[in-house]
C-alpha cells in the first residue's frame, strides 16, 4: 500500500499557525484502519499485505514562512546557500520547526516504528484471527522536496547533518547522506515503489513560474514574495501598528500565509480590511504600507533580473497583481487569476493538463498521476484506453494539503470576500489485490472555521443592478441589516454604518 500526503507547511510558529498533532493522531488511526483493508483481497480472503510506503510529497517542513529572515539576519534563500550565515540561519529555522511540531512528528516517527501499524494474522480459512495478537507491518517513510522546503535537497556535508536531524525527528528512510529527492528518478527506492503501485508523483512547483526556476537547488520568485512582502509585512505590521488596528484585523492577519495562490494575498487583505477595520484612513494606511513593501520587494536584484525573462511582461504582471495602487477598479481578482493561469499554461486552477503531458502517462506505464503545490484536493479522470478486453484508467490526483484554506466566494466577487476552512486529505493507492481489488482510495475532510467573535460586520452597500431583469425564487436576499445575520454571543453587533 502506498500513501502519499503533502503541503502540510510544518512552521516554526512566528507566521501563521499549522496542524495540530490531533490532525495527525486522526491520520495514524486511519492508516491504521487502511492496512487493515487494504488485508483483505479479491478474492474475498484476507491476508496482512508486505507493507506501507508513506510519501511526503514536498512543503511539509516550511522553512521559507518564518520571521527568521526578516528580523534575525541578513542571510535569503536567493543568496549563497553554501555561505556559514545561510547555513546556521537554515538549520536554526529547521530546529525551531522540528520543536514546535514535536508533538506531531512523534505521531510520525510511531508509524515506522515496529508495531507502528499492525493487522491481526490470517487463519487457513482466509480470515483474520482476531483474537491473537496483531503482526507489525512495515512502515517506509518518504520525503521528497517541494518549494518550500527545497533546502533539503541541497548537496554538502553541512546539509548531511541538517538531513541527519531530520531524518531522526521524523523516523524518515532517506539516507541522510544524500540530498532528498525532488523527482522520483533521484531515488532507485522511491522510483520502484511508485512502479508497484503504477503512480507518477511529484509536488507539482515545477509548473509555477514563480516557485521554479528549472533548478530545485535554487531560490524562485516565490521566495522573495513570501519573505520580503508577506513575512515583512506580517512582522513590521503587528510592531508598527497593531496598537492601532481593531482586534479582527489583527486576529485576520495571522491566516494572511494561508492565502493560496500567493498572488491573492492582497485581494484578500482587501476583503479583511473592509470586515473588519471600520476607518477608512487605517485602511489606506495598511494598503499604503502594503504597497511600500511591495516596491521594496520587486526592487530587490534577484526580482529586478527576472524582469530580462519578458515572459508576459512578469515583474510588470507581479506589480498590477500585488499592488494596491496598480488595481483595476473592477475583476481585479478575475484578472490576477487570468494572468497567473496564462504564464503557468493552465486553462485553469488545476494542473491537470500538466498531468497529460507527464511521461508516465502517455507511455501509460502508470495509472495514477500526482501532484500536490496547489492545496486543492482533486480527482480529474484522465483518459480510459481499450485493448484486448481490457481497460486502463488513468487519473489525476492533486494530494491537497493539511492547512487552512481560504476561498474567494462567487456572489459579488468584487467584494473580495473569501471564506476559510481547515483541510486534511491523504490518498492511498493498492497494488495487484489488494484493497479487494480497488486501485486507489482517496480521503479529504473540511472543518468549517468560525469567524473571531471580534469581527465588525461590514454592511451590503445596496446594490439594485445585481440581478436586473431577473426574478428571484426567495423573496429577499440578505434582508437583515448586516452582511452576515448570525451574531457571536455575548457581545453586540456592530456595523460600519453605526461608527
Amino acid at each position: 500500500m502506498l500513501v502519499i500526503v503533502s503541503d502540510l507547511h510544518l512552521t516554526d510558529n512566528t507566521l501563521g499557525e499549522t496542524p495540530s498533532p490531533g490532525a495527525f493522531d486522526v491520520f495514524v488511526r486511519r492508516l491504521r484502519e487502511l492496512a487493515a483493508a487494504a488485508s483483505w483481497r479479491s478474492n474475498g480472503q484476507y491476508r496482512p499485505i508486505e507493507s506501507i510506503d508513506l510519501v511526503l510529497l514536498g512543503d511539509v517542513l516550511d522553512m521559507i514562512r518564518s520571521t527568521r529572515w526578516v528580523t534575525a539576519t541578513a542571510a535569503r534563500p536567493w543568496g549563497k546557500t553554501n555561505s556559514d550565515e545561510f547555513v546556521r540561519q537554515i538549520k536554526q529555522i529547521t530546529s525551531d520547526i522540528l520543536d514546535a511540531n514535536d508533538g506531531s512528528l512523534q505521531a510520525l516517527r510511531g508509524l515506522s516504528a515496529n508495531g507502528g501499524v499492525s493487522v491481526p494474522p490470517a487463519l487457513r480459512v482466509g480470515r483474520p484471527a482476531t483474537g491473537e495478537e496483531s503482526e507489525p507491518i512495515p512502515v517506509r517513510v518518504h520525503y521528497m522536496v517541494g518549494n518550500h522546503d527545497w533546502f533539503l535537497r541541497l548537496p554538502g556535508t553541512a546539509y548531511d547533518s541538517l538531513r541527519r536531524e531530520v531524518v531522526k525527528r521524523m523516523g524518515l528512510a532517506n539516507p541522510p547522506n544524500r540530498p532528498f529527492p525532488h523527482d522520483i528518478v533521484e531515488s532507485d527506492e522511491l522510483l520502484q515503489t511508485m512502479r508497484r503501485h503504477k503512480v507518477a508523483a511529484r509536488h507539482g512547483d515545477l509548473y509555477a513560474p514563480f516557485t521554479f526556476e528549472g533548478d530545485r537547488n535554487a531560490s524562485s520568485l516565490g521566495d522573495v514574495i513570501a519573505i520580503e512582502l508577506i513575512g515583512r509585512f506580517a512582522a513590521e505590521l503587528e510592531a508598527g501598528l497593531a496598537d492601532g488596528l481593531p482586534a479582527a484585523t489583527v486576529l485576520g492577519l495571522r491566516d494572511i500565509d494561508n492565502v493560496r495562490p500567493l498572488m491573492l494575498v492582497p485581494i484578500w487583505l482587501d476583503g479583511l480590511l473592509q470586515r473588519t477595520c471600520p476607518c477608512p484612513s487605517i485602511r489606506n494606511h495598511v494598503k499604503s504600507f502594503w504597497d511600500r513593501l511591495a516596491d521594496r520587494c520587486l526592487s530587490v536584484d534577484f526580482v529586478r533580473q527576472r524582469d530580462a525573462w519578458n515572459l508576459s511582461d512578469l515583474v510588470d504582471g507581479l506589480e498590477l497583481a500585488l499592488k494596491f495602487g496598480k488595481r483595476r477598479s473592477t475583476g481585479w481578482a478575475s484578472s490576477v487569476t487570468d494572468w497567473l493561469n496564462s504564464i503557468r499554461g493552465c486553462s485553469g486552477n488545476s494542473y491537470y493538463e500538466h498531468a497529460m503531458a507527464e511521461q508516465d502517462f502517455r507511455n501509460r506505464r502508470s495509472k495514477h498521476i500526482v501532484y500536490g503545490h496547489t492545496h486543492l484536493m482533486e480527482h480529474v479522470p484522465l483518459d480510459a484506453s481499450y485493448a484486448d478486453g481490457y481497460v486502463l484508467n488513468q487519473s489525476y490526483f492533486n494530494a491537497g494539503t493539511w492547512r487552512r484554506v481560504h476561498r474567494q466566494t462567487r456572489f459579488l466577487p468584487g467584494e473580495n470576500e473569501f471564506i476559510a476552512c481547515d483541510s486534511m486529505t491523504y490518498l492511498a493507492f493498492f497494488k495487484d489485490d489488494e484493497r479487494s481489488g480497488r486501485p486507489y482510495e482517496t480521503w479529504s475532510g473540511t472543518l468549517g472555521f468560525h469567524p473571531s467573535t471580534e469581527t465588525i460586520y461590514r454592511v451590503d452597500p445596496g446594490r439594485t443592478n445585481n440581478a436586473t431583469g431577473k426574478s428571484l425564487s426567495a423573496p429577499n436576499v440578505h434582508s437583515d441589516t448586516p452582511h452576515f445575520a448570525s451574531r457571536p454571543t455575548g457581545r453586540r453587533a456592530t456595523s460600519i454604518s453605526q461608527l
